[in-house]
């Protein structure tokens, strides 16, 4: 796939483009009072939630078609660029009908291949800027899915949106970031566009800046933040958004650093890298003889394969060798749990050896 430029007229191509404003568009004053505010810090495009898809029925699922007129609104009295999320082709047809300029798809539709064709249909001819959340759940070939079938529409001028992926265990985050996922993605699509939404990420208003900061050094193109001119009277995620004027103040505490720069004085450091790869793929593969040891073994004495008790200890005490050595103990379950997981699949293959 190849992309083109998401800019829209009289927009600077430099980092961060910021795309901010409330979760929903809850009132006519509200959204004026917000944009005014936004177009007064220098803010180029404004979003709001026109139609709100919620967990639960009977919450506040947005105001609908009247609140394009709303956003019409600012674009004419802020020469503000606007922009909100559809999930159907009517969503579709009467945002393009009221000049919206940017359409983003939200992650409980990308999650939807059916929902996400009636969209690229519904854009077929169209010209403007889209953007795809990632699905709720880590699944990097469903995000790439969606962005294929809205491609396959004639759509150039695409972006997507790493909000981070629903979990049980989400500790500090609503959604965890799994930072490894847009990552990839920009491996394979380096020319495509990815902005990060740190509210939808964290959920509260005090992890917006850290992961704004993140995203710019993961070398993000974008940011698209949620913005309220009265955030704790929000009809709709109040605790992850912030008033115009700390998001002024967060974007000018970003450090953006070079997206190109000569990488001479990290070859030495990048020989040292390969040659620790080298070895920890040996002690890997010396590891897996030993498995497969075990598993004639446990085939010749009629042993199980899975041994939950040392399977805990090997999680257990390489975790806390781990954080002992510097590093996080979450890293060292996933290698372990990976590590686990080829030895066991090896050991199988030798008990079923014939």
């Amino acid at each position: 796939m190849e992309f083109e430029s998401i800019l829209l007229p009289g927009m600077e191509p430099k980092r961060p483009i910021v795309i901010a404003g409330p979760c929903s568009a809850e009132t006519e004053e509200q959204v004026m009072c917000t944009a005014r505010q936004l177009a007064d810090k220098g803010l180029k495009i404004f979003r709001a939630g026109i139609w709100k898809p919620r967990t639960k029925p009977g919450g506040f699922e947005g105001i609908g078609v009247e609140g394009l007129t709303w956003l019409k609104n600012v674009k004419k009295e802020t020469g503000m660029y606007v922009s909100t999320e559809v999930a159907t082709a009517r969503h579709v047809y009467e945002s393009l009908k009221a000049g919206i300029d940017i359409l983003w798809i939200g992650a409980r539709t990308t999650a939807n291949p059916f929902a996400v064709q009636e969209i690229a249909d519904a854009l077929k001819g169209v010209d403007i800027p889209i953007l795809i959340k990632n699905p709720v759940n880590p699944d990097l070939e469903l995000w790439i899915g969606a962005l294929e079938r809205i491609y396959n529409a004639g759509l150039k001028r695409l972006g997507v949106i790493h909000r981070g992926f629903s979990s049980y265990d989400k500790k500090i985050y609503r959604n965890l970031p799994q930072w490894h996922i847009p990552i990839e993605l920009h491996r394979r699509y380096p020319d495509l566009p990815i902005f990060c939404d740190p509210s939808h990420i964290g959920g509260k208003r005090e992890l917006i800046a850290p992961l704004c900061q993140q995203a710019m050094d993961l070398n993000f193109e974008g940011l698209i933040v949620e913005s309220h001119c009265d955030p704790d009277k929000a009809w709709s995620d109040a605790s992850q958004q912030v008033t115009p004027d700390v998001l002024d103040y967060i974007l000018n505490l970003l450090v953006i650093r070079k997206e190109t720069q000569t990488t001479e004085n990290l070859t030495e450091l990048r020989k040292q890298i390969d040659e620790c790869d080298n070895n920890l793929i040996e002690e890997l593969a010396k590891r897996m003889r030993i498995a497969r040891e075990i598993g004639t073994y446990k085939k010749e004495h009629d042993i199980t394969v899975l041994q939950t008790g040392r399977y805990n200890e090997i999680l257990e005490k390489r975790g806390a060798r781990g954080e002992a050595c510097g590093m996080d103990a979450d890293f060292m379950k996933k290698v372990f749990e990976a590590i686990h997981e080829e030895s066991v699949r090896q050991q199988i293959e030798i008990i079923n050896a014939k």
